[in-house]
Protein backbone atom coordinates (compact mmCIF):
# COMPACT_ATOMS: atom_id res chain seq x y z
CA UNK A 1 0.00 0.00 0.00
CA UNK A 2 2.98 2.14 0.76
CA UNK A 3 5.22 3.51 -2.66
CA UNK A 4 8.89 3.54 -0.82
CA UNK A 5 10.06 3.95 -4.25
CA UNK A 6 8.18 7.21 -5.17
CA UNK A 7 7.67 10.62 -4.48
CA UNK A 8 8.09 11.60 -1.76
CA UNK A 9 10.29 8.89 -0.67
CA UNK A 10 12.53 8.11 -3.19
CA UNK A 11 14.10 4.95 -1.25
CA UNK A 12 17.06 2.98 -2.98
CA UNK A 13 16.53 -0.89 -3.01
CA UNK A 14 19.23 -0.87 0.00
CA UNK A 15 16.81 1.57 2.24
CA UNK A 16 13.41 -0.16 1.30
CA UNK A 17 15.42 -3.18 2.89
CA UNK A 18 15.98 -1.33 5.65
CA UNK A 19 12.52 -0.28 6.49
CA UNK A 20 11.59 -3.98 5.68
CA UNK A 21 14.00 -5.31 8.08
CA UNK A 22 12.99 -2.99 10.71
CA UNK A 23 9.70 -3.13 10.60
CA UNK A 24 9.72 -6.70 10.73
CA UNK A 25 12.19 -6.89 13.72
CA UNK A 26 9.62 -4.97 15.78
CA UNK A 27 6.77 -6.48 18.08
CA UNK A 28 3.44 -4.64 18.25
CA UNK A 29 4.60 -2.79 21.37
CA UNK A 30 7.62 -1.57 19.17
CA UNK A 31 5.22 -0.82 16.28
CA UNK A 32 2.64 1.38 18.66
CA UNK A 33 5.59 3.64 19.86
CA UNK A 34 6.88 4.70 16.57
CA UNK A 35 3.36 6.00 16.20
CA UNK A 36 4.02 8.37 18.72
CA UNK A 37 5.47 11.88 18.88
CA UNK A 38 5.40 13.24 22.18
CA UNK A 39 6.37 16.94 23.64
CA UNK A 40 9.42 17.14 25.53
CA UNK A 41 8.66 18.11 28.69
CA UNK A 42 12.50 18.01 30.55
CA UNK A 43 15.76 17.27 29.75
CA UNK A 44 16.06 14.85 32.66
CA UNK A 45 18.50 12.06 31.33
CA UNK A 46 16.52 9.76 32.89
CA UNK A 47 13.56 10.46 32.23
CA UNK A 48 14.12 10.67 28.46
CA UNK A 49 16.38 7.29 28.69
CA UNK A 50 12.67 5.73 30.04
CA UNK A 51 10.76 7.32 27.67
CA UNK A 52 12.94 6.07 24.89
CA UNK A 53 13.25 2.41 26.15
CA UNK A 54 9.98 1.92 27.51
CA UNK A 55 7.42 3.59 24.53
CA UNK A 56 10.45 3.79 21.61
CA UNK A 57 8.29 6.72 20.19
CA UNK A 58 8.47 7.70 16.67
CA UNK A 59 9.70 11.27 17.21
CA UNK A 60 9.84 13.92 19.90
CA UNK A 61 9.77 17.75 19.70
CA UNK A 62 10.79 20.09 22.58
CA UNK A 63 10.18 24.02 22.97
CA UNK A 64 12.68 26.19 21.79
CA UNK A 65 16.11 26.64 24.66
CA UNK A 66 19.33 27.64 24.65
CA UNK A 67 21.03 26.34 21.08
CA UNK A 68 23.69 24.03 22.97
CA UNK A 69 21.00 22.65 25.57
CA UNK A 70 18.81 21.88 23.11
CA UNK A 71 21.36 20.10 20.81
CA UNK A 72 22.42 17.68 23.86
CA UNK A 73 19.21 16.64 24.73
CA UNK A 74 18.89 15.80 21.40
CA UNK A 75 21.79 13.83 20.57
CA UNK A 76 20.91 11.71 24.08
CA UNK A 77 17.76 10.72 22.70
CA UNK A 78 18.90 9.75 19.35
CA UNK A 79 22.07 7.91 21.25
CA UNK A 80 19.92 5.95 23.27
CA UNK A 81 17.31 5.18 20.60
CA UNK A 82 16.90 1.71 18.65
CA UNK A 83 15.36 3.30 16.00
CA UNK A 84 16.57 6.96 15.14
CA UNK A 85 13.89 9.27 15.84
CA UNK A 86 12.40 12.06 13.78
CA UNK A 87 13.00 15.56 15.67
CA UNK A 88 10.66 17.84 14.96
CA UNK A 89 10.45 22.09 15.57
CA UNK A 90 7.79 24.71 14.71
CA UNK A 91 10.29 26.54 12.14
CA UNK A 92 7.66 28.96 10.88
CA UNK A 93 9.71 31.95 10.99
CA UNK A 94 13.39 30.61 11.42
CA UNK A 95 15.49 29.15 13.85
CA UNK A 96 14.00 30.63 16.80
CA UNK A 97 11.47 28.05 16.60
CA UNK A 98 13.65 25.47 18.07
CA UNK A 99 16.58 27.72 19.30
CA UNK A 100 16.37 30.67 21.48
CA UNK A 101 19.46 31.80 20.05
CA UNK A 102 18.36 31.42 16.27
CA UNK A 103 17.54 33.89 13.73
CA UNK A 104 14.23 35.33 13.70
CA UNK A 105 14.06 35.79 10.03
CA UNK A 106 10.26 36.90 10.10
CA UNK A 107 6.87 35.84 10.52
CA UNK A 108 5.53 34.30 6.73
CA UNK A 109 3.01 36.97 6.63
CA UNK A 110 6.00 39.45 6.63
CA UNK A 111 8.08 37.48 4.14
CA UNK A 112 4.40 37.33 1.80
CA UNK A 113 4.65 40.86 1.60
CA UNK A 114 7.93 41.12 -0.08
CA UNK A 115 6.22 39.58 -2.93
CA UNK A 116 9.05 37.80 -3.26
CA UNK A 117 9.68 33.93 -3.56
CA UNK A 118 13.61 34.15 -2.70
CA UNK A 119 12.49 35.61 0.48
CA UNK A 120 10.90 32.78 1.62
CA UNK A 121 13.51 30.38 -0.23
CA UNK A 122 15.92 32.03 2.35
CA UNK A 123 13.74 32.12 5.64
CA UNK A 124 13.34 27.64 4.84
CA UNK A 125 17.15 28.29 4.38
CA UNK A 126 17.84 29.69 7.72
CA UNK A 127 14.96 27.52 9.58
CA UNK A 128 16.41 24.28 7.92
CA UNK A 129 20.23 25.45 8.78
CA UNK A 130 19.59 26.52 11.97
CA UNK A 131 17.14 23.61 12.91
CA UNK A 132 19.83 20.85 11.43
CA UNK A 133 22.45 22.31 13.47
CA UNK A 134 20.65 21.37 17.02
CA UNK A 135 19.46 18.09 15.41
CA UNK A 136 16.18 18.58 14.18
CA UNK A 137 14.93 16.50 11.24
CA UNK A 138 11.32 17.32 10.37
CA UNK A 139 9.92 20.95 10.14
CA UNK A 140 6.22 21.75 11.26
CA UNK A 141 6.32 24.44 8.06
CA UNK A 142 5.32 25.60 5.94
CA UNK A 143 1.74 26.63 6.99
CA UNK A 144 -0.81 26.72 4.01
CA UNK A 145 -3.73 27.81 5.34
CA UNK A 146 -5.20 30.73 3.93
CA UNK A 147 -6.71 33.77 5.96
CA UNK A 148 -9.68 34.21 3.96
CA UNK A 149 -11.31 35.51 7.54
CA UNK A 150 -9.29 38.60 8.99
CA UNK A 151 -11.28 37.88 12.23
CA UNK A 152 -9.89 33.78 12.51
CA UNK A 153 -7.64 34.68 16.00
CA UNK A 154 -4.56 31.68 14.51
CA UNK A 155 -3.35 32.05 10.93
CA UNK A 156 -2.69 36.12 10.44
CA UNK A 157 0.73 36.02 10.83
CA UNK A 158 1.41 32.85 10.59
CA UNK A 159 -0.02 32.28 6.70
CA UNK A 160 1.14 33.57 3.78
CA UNK A 161 -2.05 35.85 2.78
CA UNK A 162 -5.45 35.31 1.65
CA UNK A 163 -4.52 34.83 -1.98
CA UNK A 164 -4.22 31.29 -2.59
CA UNK A 165 -2.03 31.46 -5.42
CA UNK A 166 1.07 33.85 -3.28
CA UNK A 167 0.76 31.15 -0.71
CA UNK A 168 1.31 28.26 -2.95
CA UNK A 169 4.48 30.20 -4.33
CA UNK A 170 5.43 31.23 -1.16
CA UNK A 171 5.36 27.34 0.14
CA UNK A 172 7.17 26.35 -2.29
CA UNK A 173 9.78 28.21 -1.99
CA UNK A 174 10.20 27.41 1.99
CA UNK A 175 10.28 23.59 0.98
CA UNK A 176 12.59 23.71 -1.08
CA UNK A 177 14.90 25.91 1.31
CA UNK A 178 14.06 23.55 4.04
CA UNK A 179 14.68 20.51 2.14
CA UNK A 180 18.37 21.98 0.41
CA UNK A 181 19.32 21.59 3.81
CA UNK A 182 18.46 18.57 4.95
CA UNK A 183 15.07 18.48 6.65
CA UNK A 184 11.30 17.35 5.48
CA UNK A 185 8.43 19.26 5.79
CA UNK A 186 5.24 19.14 7.20
CA UNK A 187 2.79 21.19 5.33
CA UNK A 188 -0.49 22.12 7.63
CA UNK A 189 -3.16 22.32 8.58
CA UNK A 190 -5.06 20.08 6.19
CA UNK A 191 -7.66 20.51 5.05
CA UNK A 192 -7.06 24.53 5.70
CA UNK A 193 -7.89 26.52 8.52
CA UNK A 194 -8.67 30.35 7.74
CA UNK A 195 -12.18 30.23 6.93
CA UNK A 196 -13.19 29.78 10.08
CA UNK A 197 -13.23 32.75 12.51
CA UNK A 198 -12.80 30.15 15.76
CA UNK A 199 -9.75 28.37 17.18
CA UNK A 200 -9.28 24.56 16.98
CA UNK A 201 -7.13 24.73 20.14
CA UNK A 202 -10.69 25.02 21.96
CA UNK A 203 -13.11 23.65 19.63
CA UNK A 204 -14.07 21.84 16.30
CA UNK A 205 -13.65 24.03 13.74
CA UNK A 206 -14.98 24.28 10.47
CA UNK A 207 -13.75 24.66 6.90
CA UNK A 208 -17.32 25.68 5.42
CA UNK A 209 -16.14 25.96 1.38
CA UNK A 210 -18.06 24.29 -0.88
CA UNK A 211 -16.36 21.63 -2.63
CA UNK A 212 -15.64 23.85 -6.22
CA UNK A 213 -14.17 26.27 -3.88
CA UNK A 214 -12.06 24.38 -1.63
CA UNK A 215 -10.72 22.55 -5.23
CA UNK A 216 -9.53 26.05 -6.60
CA UNK A 217 -8.19 27.43 -3.05
CA UNK A 218 -7.07 25.05 -0.09
CA UNK A 219 -6.95 22.00 -3.02
CA UNK A 220 -5.04 23.97 -5.29
CA UNK A 221 -2.00 24.64 -2.60
CA UNK A 222 -2.14 21.06 -1.29
CA UNK A 223 -1.70 19.76 -5.13
CA UNK A 224 1.21 22.09 -5.19
CA UNK A 225 3.08 21.48 -2.41
CA UNK A 226 2.51 17.45 -2.98
CA UNK A 227 3.82 17.88 -6.90
CA UNK A 228 6.68 19.73 -5.38
CA UNK A 229 7.76 16.45 -3.10
CA UNK A 230 6.29 17.67 0.48
CA UNK A 231 6.88 14.51 2.73
CA UNK A 232 4.06 14.84 5.23
CA UNK A 233 1.00 16.40 5.70
CA UNK A 234 -0.28 17.63 9.19
CA UNK A 235 -4.02 17.28 9.38
CA UNK A 236 -5.78 19.58 11.24
CA UNK A 237 -8.82 19.38 14.07
CA UNK A 238 -10.92 20.94 11.34
CA UNK A 239 -14.37 19.89 9.61
CA UNK A 240 -14.97 19.96 5.68
CA UNK A 241 -18.79 19.23 5.70
CA UNK A 242 -18.70 19.93 1.89
CA UNK A 243 -15.97 16.99 1.11
CA UNK A 244 -17.11 14.93 3.88
CA UNK A 245 -20.87 14.67 2.52
CA UNK A 246 -20.11 14.44 -1.15
CA UNK A 247 -17.64 11.82 -0.28
CA UNK A 248 -20.23 9.83 2.29
CA UNK A 249 -23.86 10.29 0.72
CA UNK A 250 -26.12 10.63 3.79
CA UNK A 251 -23.44 11.36 6.48
CA UNK A 252 -25.07 12.85 9.29
CA UNK A 253 -24.49 15.95 11.02
CA UNK A 254 -23.49 14.16 14.61
CA UNK A 255 -21.36 12.06 12.09
CA UNK A 256 -18.91 14.56 10.64
CA UNK A 257 -15.61 14.55 12.63
CA UNK A 258 -12.93 16.80 12.34
CA UNK A 259 -10.04 15.75 9.66
CA UNK A 260 -7.99 14.16 12.14
CA UNK A 261 -10.38 11.47 12.26
CA UNK A 262 -12.87 11.54 9.10
CA UNK A 263 -11.07 8.73 6.89
CA UNK A 264 -12.87 10.12 3.70
CA UNK A 265 -10.82 13.05 3.74
CA UNK A 266 -8.09 11.75 4.71
CA UNK A 267 -7.98 8.26 2.86
CA UNK A 268 -10.16 9.13 0.07
CA UNK A 269 -9.44 13.09 -0.26
CA UNK A 270 -5.80 13.46 0.40
CA UNK A 271 -4.32 9.94 -0.75
CA UNK A 272 -6.32 8.84 -3.54
CA UNK A 273 -7.85 12.11 -5.01
CA UNK A 274 -5.03 14.67 -4.44
CA UNK A 275 -2.03 11.55 -4.35
CA UNK A 276 -0.34 11.97 -1.53
CA UNK A 277 1.82 8.96 -0.57
CA UNK A 278 3.71 10.40 2.31
CA UNK A 279 3.42 10.70 5.77
CA UNK A 280 0.34 11.94 7.52
CA UNK A 281 0.84 13.23 11.14
CA UNK A 282 -2.12 14.49 13.38
CA UNK A 283 -2.35 17.73 15.09
CA UNK A 284 -1.49 18.35 18.45
CA UNK A 285 -4.01 15.75 19.87
CA UNK A 286 -4.46 17.64 23.44
CA UNK A 287 -6.53 20.55 21.90
CA UNK A 288 -9.87 20.38 22.54
CA UNK A 289 -11.04 20.29 18.75
CA UNK A 290 -9.76 16.43 18.86
CA UNK A 291 -10.88 15.82 22.23
CA UNK A 292 -14.22 16.77 21.81
CA UNK A 293 -14.97 15.12 18.97
CA UNK A 294 -14.94 11.40 19.96
CA UNK A 295 -14.31 9.88 23.55
CA UNK A 296 -9.85 10.08 24.05
CA UNK A 297 -9.48 6.10 24.60
CA UNK A 298 -11.45 5.64 21.05
CA UNK A 299 -9.61 8.42 19.38
CA UNK A 300 -6.34 8.04 20.13
CA UNK A 301 -6.64 4.56 17.48
CA UNK A 302 -9.17 5.85 15.03
CA UNK A 303 -7.06 8.27 14.15
CA UNK A 304 -4.55 6.25 13.10
CA UNK A 305 -7.26 3.75 11.65
CA UNK A 306 -8.74 7.03 9.59
CA UNK A 307 -5.00 7.15 7.82
CA UNK A 308 -3.12 9.08 10.04
CA UNK A 309 0.47 7.75 10.68
CA UNK A 310 1.55 9.73 13.32
CA UNK A 311 0.34 10.66 16.78
CA UNK A 312 1.16 13.99 17.70
CA UNK A 313 1.42 15.10 21.60
CA UNK A 314 -0.66 14.20 24.38
CA UNK A 315 -2.83 13.86 27.39
CA UNK A 316 -1.15 11.53 29.36
CA UNK A 317 1.39 9.82 26.94
CA UNK A 318 1.21 5.70 29.11
CA UNK A 319 -2.79 6.12 28.93
CA UNK A 320 -2.52 7.05 25.28
CA UNK A 321 -0.42 4.19 24.20
CA UNK A 322 -3.01 1.71 26.29
CA UNK A 323 -5.59 3.74 24.45
CA UNK A 324 -4.04 2.41 21.04
CA UNK A 325 -2.59 -0.77 22.26
CA UNK A 326 -6.70 -1.39 23.82
CA UNK A 327 -7.75 -0.22 20.40
CA UNK A 328 -5.96 -2.70 18.43
CA UNK A 329 -7.35 -5.57 20.36
CA UNK A 330 -11.09 -4.27 20.15
CA UNK A 331 -9.90 -4.02 16.07
CA UNK A 332 -10.68 -0.49 15.87
CA UNK A 333 -7.32 -0.29 14.79
CA UNK A 334 -5.98 -3.29 12.29
CA UNK A 335 -2.46 -4.54 11.80
CA UNK A 336 -2.37 -3.81 8.58
CA UNK A 337 -3.14 0.16 8.76
CA UNK A 338 -0.88 -0.17 11.69
CA UNK A 339 1.81 -1.63 9.76
CA UNK A 340 1.21 0.45 6.93
CA UNK A 341 1.78 3.76 9.12
CA UNK A 342 4.93 2.54 10.45
CA UNK A 343 6.19 1.76 6.88
CA UNK A 344 5.84 5.60 6.08
CA UNK A 345 7.85 6.59 9.38
CA UNK A 346 10.34 4.46 8.59
CA UNK A 347 10.14 5.61 5.20
CA UNK A 348 10.83 8.86 5.86
CA UNK A 349 13.51 8.17 7.92
CA UNK A 350 15.35 6.13 5.49
CA UNK A 351 14.39 9.28 3.11
CA UNK A 352 16.59 11.90 5.33
CA UNK A 353 19.71 9.39 5.93
CA UNK A 354 18.75 9.05 9.94
CA UNK A 355 19.44 5.01 9.22
CA UNK A 356 22.43 5.93 7.89
CA UNK A 357 23.62 8.58 10.08
CA UNK A 358 23.28 7.01 13.32
CA UNK A 359 25.64 4.70 12.03
CA UNK A 360 27.92 7.49 11.30
CA UNK A 361 27.21 8.54 14.56
CA UNK A 362 26.73 12.22 12.66
CA UNK A 363 22.80 12.66 13.00
CA UNK A 364 23.55 15.18 15.31
CA UNK A 365 25.80 17.38 14.36
CA UNK A 366 28.77 18.74 16.40
CA UNK A 367 28.63 21.33 19.17
CA UNK A 368 30.90 23.67 17.16
CA UNK A 369 28.42 23.55 14.03
CA UNK A 370 26.09 26.01 16.17
CA UNK A 371 28.24 28.60 14.51
CA UNK A 372 25.67 28.95 12.17
CA UNK A 373 22.78 30.00 14.52
CA UNK A 374 22.57 34.07 13.75
CA UNK A 375 25.24 33.89 11.78
CA UNK A 376 25.80 37.22 9.59
CA UNK A 377 24.60 35.69 6.41
CA UNK A 378 21.28 34.65 7.98
CA UNK A 379 20.65 38.35 9.86
CA UNK A 380 22.01 40.18 7.27
CA UNK A 381 18.65 38.12 4.62
CA UNK A 382 16.62 38.95 7.69
CA UNK A 383 17.19 42.61 7.47
CA UNK A 384 16.86 42.49 3.52
CA UNK A 385 13.21 40.91 4.26
CA UNK A 386 12.58 43.02 6.81
CA UNK A 387 13.40 46.17 4.40
CA UNK A 388 11.16 44.57 1.43
CA UNK A 389 8.12 43.86 3.88
CA UNK A 390 6.95 46.92 5.88
CA UNK A 391 3.78 48.31 4.30
CA UNK A 392 2.28 51.54 4.76
CA UNK A 393 -1.00 50.78 4.25
CA UNK A 394 -2.32 54.85 4.29
CA UNK A 395 -1.03 58.06 4.74
CA UNK A 396 -3.98 60.47 4.07
CA UNK A 397 -2.39 62.51 5.82
CA UNK A 398 0.50 62.76 3.42
CA UNK A 399 2.60 63.46 7.46
CA UNK A 400 5.26 60.94 5.94
CA UNK A 401 8.71 61.01 6.33
CA UNK A 402 8.65 62.55 10.26
CA UNK A 403 12.11 64.00 11.44
CA UNK A 404 12.95 65.75 13.81
CA UNK A 405 13.15 69.42 12.85
CA UNK A 406 9.26 68.97 12.71
CA UNK A 407 8.15 66.36 14.70
CA UNK A 408 10.61 66.00 18.00
CA UNK A 409 8.33 65.39 20.80
CA UNK A 410 6.73 62.01 20.12
CA UNK A 411 3.75 60.29 22.87
CA UNK A 412 4.24 56.53 22.30
CA UNK A 413 1.81 54.36 23.25
CA UNK A 414 2.63 51.00 23.56
CA UNK A 415 -0.71 48.28 23.00
CA UNK A 416 -0.25 44.69 23.78
CA UNK A 417 4.46 44.10 23.62
CA UNK A 418 4.23 40.95 25.34
CA UNK A 419 0.85 39.79 26.03
CA UNK A 420 1.01 36.71 24.02
CA UNK A 421 2.96 33.81 24.59
CA UNK A 422 4.87 34.26 21.87
CA UNK A 423 5.79 37.86 21.56
CA UNK A 424 9.00 39.91 22.88
CA UNK A 425 8.46 43.21 23.79
CA UNK A 426 9.69 45.53 21.06
CA UNK A 427 8.52 48.98 22.44
CA UNK A 428 11.49 49.94 24.60
CA UNK A 429 13.73 49.12 21.51
CA UNK A 430 11.71 51.31 19.36
CA UNK A 431 11.70 54.09 21.94
CA UNK A 432 15.50 53.94 22.46
CA UNK A 433 15.95 53.63 18.64
CA UNK A 434 13.81 57.50 18.51
CA UNK A 435 15.28 58.40 21.61
CA UNK A 436 19.07 58.22 19.32
CA UNK A 437 17.59 59.58 16.49
CA UNK A 438 17.06 62.98 18.76
CA UNK A 439 13.47 62.81 19.78
CA UNK A 440 11.70 63.53 22.98
CA UNK A 441 9.71 60.54 23.79
CA UNK A 442 7.38 60.00 26.53
CA UNK A 443 5.64 56.68 27.05
CA UNK A 444 2.08 56.90 27.70
CA UNK A 445 2.11 54.97 31.15
CA UNK A 446 -1.12 52.94 31.01
CA UNK A 447 -0.42 51.46 34.34
CA UNK A 448 -0.88 55.44 36.33
CA UNK A 449 -3.01 56.87 34.29
CA UNK A 450 -3.11 60.71 35.13
CA UNK A 451 -6.69 61.18 34.43
CA UNK A 452 -5.47 65.23 34.35
CA UNK A 453 -4.05 64.53 31.20
CA UNK A 454 -7.41 62.20 29.52
CA UNK A 455 -9.46 65.90 30.12
CA UNK A 456 -6.70 67.79 29.25
CA UNK A 457 -7.94 70.23 26.46
CA UNK A 458 -7.10 69.98 23.04
CA UNK A 459 -4.43 72.71 22.90
CA UNK A 460 -2.46 71.60 26.32
CA UNK A 461 -1.70 68.39 24.14
CA UNK A 462 -0.58 70.65 21.36
CA UNK A 463 1.60 72.63 23.41
CA UNK A 464 3.32 69.55 24.40
CA UNK A 465 3.69 66.99 21.56
CA UNK A 466 4.29 67.47 17.84
CA UNK A 467 3.82 63.76 17.26
CA UNK A 468 1.56 60.72 18.53
CA UNK A 469 2.84 57.23 17.53
CA UNK A 470 1.46 54.10 18.08
CA UNK A 471 3.31 50.49 18.45
CA UNK A 472 0.35 47.54 18.67
CA UNK A 473 2.20 44.10 19.27
CA UNK A 474 -0.51 42.32 19.48
CA UNK A 475 0.41 38.65 18.49
CA UNK A 476 -1.80 35.67 17.79
CA UNK A 477 -1.47 32.92 20.05
CA UNK A 478 -2.95 29.72 20.68
CA UNK A 479 -6.05 29.66 22.72
CA UNK A 480 -6.75 33.39 22.69
CA UNK A 481 -9.80 34.01 20.84
CA UNK A 482 -9.40 37.03 19.33
CA UNK A 483 -6.83 39.27 18.28
CA UNK A 484 -7.83 42.66 18.80
CA UNK A 485 -6.97 45.97 20.33
CA UNK A 486 -8.10 45.89 24.20
CA UNK A 487 -8.17 49.79 25.56
CA UNK A 488 -7.82 51.05 29.21
CA UNK A 489 -10.90 49.97 30.44
CA UNK A 490 -10.83 52.87 32.30
CA UNK A 491 -12.41 55.92 29.88
CA UNK A 492 -10.62 54.25 27.31
CA UNK A 493 -7.47 56.93 28.02
CA UNK A 494 -4.84 55.65 25.78
CA UNK A 495 -7.91 55.53 21.98
CA UNK A 496 -6.29 58.01 19.44
CA UNK A 497 -9.15 60.86 20.08
CA UNK A 498 -6.82 63.32 18.66
CA UNK A 499 -6.34 61.82 15.51
CA UNK A 500 -7.61 65.35 14.31
CA UNK A 501 -5.77 67.37 16.50
CA UNK A 502 -2.47 65.84 16.50
CA UNK A 503 -0.28 64.10 13.46
CA UNK A 504 -0.49 60.66 14.54
CA UNK A 505 0.92 57.43 13.81
CA UNK A 506 0.03 53.90 13.98
CA UNK A 507 2.87 50.95 13.10
CA UNK A 508 1.21 47.51 13.31
CA UNK A 509 4.61 44.61 14.15
CA UNK A 510 2.14 41.54 14.57
CA UNK A 511 -1.52 41.74 13.71
CA UNK A 512 -2.38 43.57 10.04
CA UNK A 513 -5.90 43.92 10.85
CA UNK A 514 -6.14 47.14 13.42
CA UNK A 515 -7.58 49.21 11.04
CA UNK A 516 -11.15 47.31 12.11
CA UNK A 517 -10.54 49.00 15.55
CA UNK A 518 -8.84 52.44 14.45
CA UNK A 519 -10.33 53.54 11.29
CA UNK A 520 -9.51 56.83 11.70
CA UNK A 521 -5.96 56.88 11.98
CA UNK A 522 -4.58 58.47 9.26
CA UNK A 523 -1.10 56.98 8.49
CA UNK A 524 -0.98 53.17 9.30
CA UNK A 525 1.99 51.24 8.84
CA UNK A 526 2.19 47.01 8.83
CA UNK A 527 5.39 45.06 9.84
CA UNK A 528 3.67 41.64 10.46
CA UNK A 529 7.04 40.66 12.79
CA UNK A 530 7.77 41.77 16.20
CA UNK A 531 11.95 41.70 15.89
CA UNK A 532 14.39 44.23 16.65
CA UNK A 533 15.58 43.98 12.78
CA UNK A 534 11.49 44.88 12.03
CA UNK A 535 11.71 47.83 13.88
CA UNK A 536 15.19 49.18 12.60
CA UNK A 537 13.20 48.90 9.25
CA UNK A 538 10.13 50.88 10.25
CA UNK A 539 12.46 53.44 11.92
CA UNK A 540 14.54 54.09 8.67
CA UNK A 541 11.02 54.39 6.62
CA UNK A 542 9.65 56.61 8.57
CA UNK A 543 12.42 59.07 8.85
CA UNK A 544 12.59 58.57 5.05
CA UNK A 545 15.79 56.40 4.49
CA UNK A 546 14.31 53.92 3.02
CA UNK A 547 11.32 53.57 0.97
CA UNK A 548 8.38 51.54 1.66
CA UNK A 549 8.32 48.46 -0.56
CA UNK A 550 5.96 45.76 1.25
CA UNK A 551 2.47 44.59 -0.85
CA UNK A 552 0.23 43.86 1.43
CA UNK A 553 -0.75 40.19 1.28
CA UNK A 554 -4.36 40.70 2.60
CA UNK A 555 -7.13 43.32 2.90
CA UNK A 556 -5.38 45.43 6.05
CA UNK A 557 -8.75 47.32 5.81
CA UNK A 558 -11.20 44.67 7.07
CA UNK A 559 -13.81 45.15 4.71
CA UNK A 560 -14.32 48.38 6.51
CA UNK A 561 -14.65 51.30 3.35
CA UNK A 562 -14.22 54.41 6.10
CA UNK A 563 -10.73 52.47 7.23
CA UNK A 564 -9.66 53.98 3.79
CA UNK A 565 -10.16 57.33 4.44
Amino acid sequence: MVNLEAKPFYLKKEDVEWVREKLAAMDVREKVGQLFCPIGMTDDRQQLKTLVEAIKPGGILFRPGPGKAVQDVHRFLQEHSKVPLLISANLEAGGNGITQDGTYFGKQLQVAATDNEEMAYKLGVVAGREGGAVGCNWSFAPVVDIDFNFRNPITNVRAYGSDPARVARMAKAYTKGIQESGLAVSVKHFPGDGVDERDQHLLTTVNSLSVEEWDKSFGMVYRELIEAGAETVMVGHIMLPAYSRKLVPGITDEELMPATLAPELIQTLLRQQIGFNGLIVTDATPMAGFMMAEKREIAVPKSIAAGCDMFLFNKNLQEDFGFMMKGLERGILTMERLDEAVTRILALKASLGLHKKQQEGTIVPRSDELAILQCEEHKNWAKECADQAVTLVKDTQQLLPIGVATHKRVLLYVLGDGGGHRSTPIAPYMEAKLKAEGFDVTVFDNKNVDFRAVFSGVGELSEKYDLALYVANIETASNRTTVRIDWEPLLAADVPWFVRELPTVFVSVASPYHLQDVPRIPTYINAYSGSETIVDAVVDKLLGRSDFKGISPVDPFCGCWEAKL
